[in-house]
């Protein structure tokens, strides 16, 4: 398939991987650093991979591979450690989380001053990645969110100046079914269409789980060479979509022994390892946002739920109705905005690497089930700003 067919965020990594490949193969040059600016995984996993491919061979991995985080390490510590040659590895590879410290509030003149200095005379043998994560590139660039403009202008003119920029825009439902039927072909496997429509408006085009769940689909149909719709229905919308509303027809009834049982359900078929608990997170509020949409708008049946949902943010045909009900159970717009900011915190929570993960879930079902307590007026000004 041409590439030119492909949405703005699969071209970006294409063409990103290609560059790092001939870099790999001397026929063309590496850039000192590159910029992954967008929030979507299933890209940063793809541009990940193809540098550890490259650049990062097992038996170094420990010596010439670094990934740091700025939340808790200055960009000066990471200049210091490009800039100094490893004795055990002829190349260095470093990444760069948390890019968001390099833009908040304060003057931030002597680390860009720093990195101006590092990239005016950098190390031949380092490569620089920073992960931009804090930025949201639509498939449709035109709609991308002022303050997300703003946050990309910025980007381009500080670390753009000196690095490659990556634009990882989320992927769209067309290009989306154009993965999913090209992954199935590589595997010698024909995805019906419709099957492949199905799969991405239910899980929304979030490709981290469309991967995932065309991994179990795979492995599902081995030897029979077709997936069906029949197959997604079984395999994706029975054992996830559906459980998945069966734990917010839970949480919007306030039955907080129902909710977590069904939570372990959820867990306990799940093989997506650690990746599960984000991916759980997301979809919660994903359906949580569509039901504070479906109050705000007063939706009553189905045949207005489709015009009140966008394209990209659907939902599947057999859940029109339950949702409908479980929206009008909540008496207020600030009941849903509770639920989705305490699964903002369980999202940032997971993010920072906790103990047990599902404990983190099991107390944010037991939260968001719970019947929130009456606020005081100052309590209730202190949510709205934080928001």
């Amino acid at each position: 398939m041409s590439a030119s067919r492909w949405g703005a965020g699969f071209s970006a990594v294409g063409r990103f991987v290609a560059e790092i490949e001939a870099a790999r193969t001397g026929t063309g040059p590496l850039k000192p650093g590159y910029v992954l600016a967008g929030d979507e995984l299933f890209l940063q996993e793809r541009c990940r991979g193809a540098v550890l491919k490259a650049f990062v061979s097992p038996e170094l991995r420990d010596f010439c591979l670094s990934d740091f985080d700025l939340s808790g390490t200055s960009i000066f510590e990471v200049l210091d450690r490009a800039q100094t040659p490893s004795l055990m590895a002829p190349f260095q590879v470093i990444f760069v989380r948390n890019v968001r410290q390099l833009y908040t509030r304060g003057a931030k003149k002597d680390e860009f001053a720093a990195l101006d200095r590092y990239f005016r005379s950098p190390n031949p043998q380092a490569l620089l990645v920073f992960v931009a994560d804090f930025l949201r590139i639509p498939s449709d660039i035109r709609r991308m969110d002022m303050d997300d403009k703003n946050r990309f202008e910025r980007l381009t003119e500080t670390l753009g100046e000196h690095c490659g920029m990556v634009e990882l825009a989320r992927v769209n439902e067309e290009d989306a079914m154009r993965w999913v039927m090209a992954t199935a072909q590589e595997a010698d496997t024909k995805f019906d269409q419709d099957a492949a429509r199905e799969l991405v408006d239910a899980l929304g085009a979030d490709m981290m789980c469309i991967s995932s769940e065309i991994e179990k689909l795979l492995l599902y149909t081995l030897g029979r060479g077709r997936i069906t719709l029949g197959d997604v229905e079984t395999m994706v919308l029975g054992a996830k979509q559906r459980s998945l509303y069966e734990l917010t027809d839970a949480i919007s009834s306030h039955n907080r022994v129902r909710a977590l049982a069904v939570l372990h359900g959820l867990l306990n078929s799940s093989d997506a390892g650690e990746d599960a608990a984000i991916g759980h997170l997301y979809m919660l509020a994903r359906t949580f946002r569509q039901m504070l949409v479906i109050l705000e708008k007063n939706v009553r049946d189905q045949r207005a739920i489709w015009q009140a949902l966008w394209q990209g943010f659907r939902i599947p045909p057999f859940a029109a109705d339950d949702l409908i009900r479980q929206a009008r159970r909540y008496k207020s717009r600030r009941e849903l905005t509770r639920n989705i900011r305490l699964i903002a915190r369980a999202d940032l929570e997971l993010r920072s690497s906790p103990p047990d993960k599902r404990l983190v879930l099991e107390r944010l079902v037991y939260d968001l089930a719970s019947e929130p307590k009456p606020q005081s007026a100052w309590a209730s000004n202190q949510l709205s700003f934080e928001g």
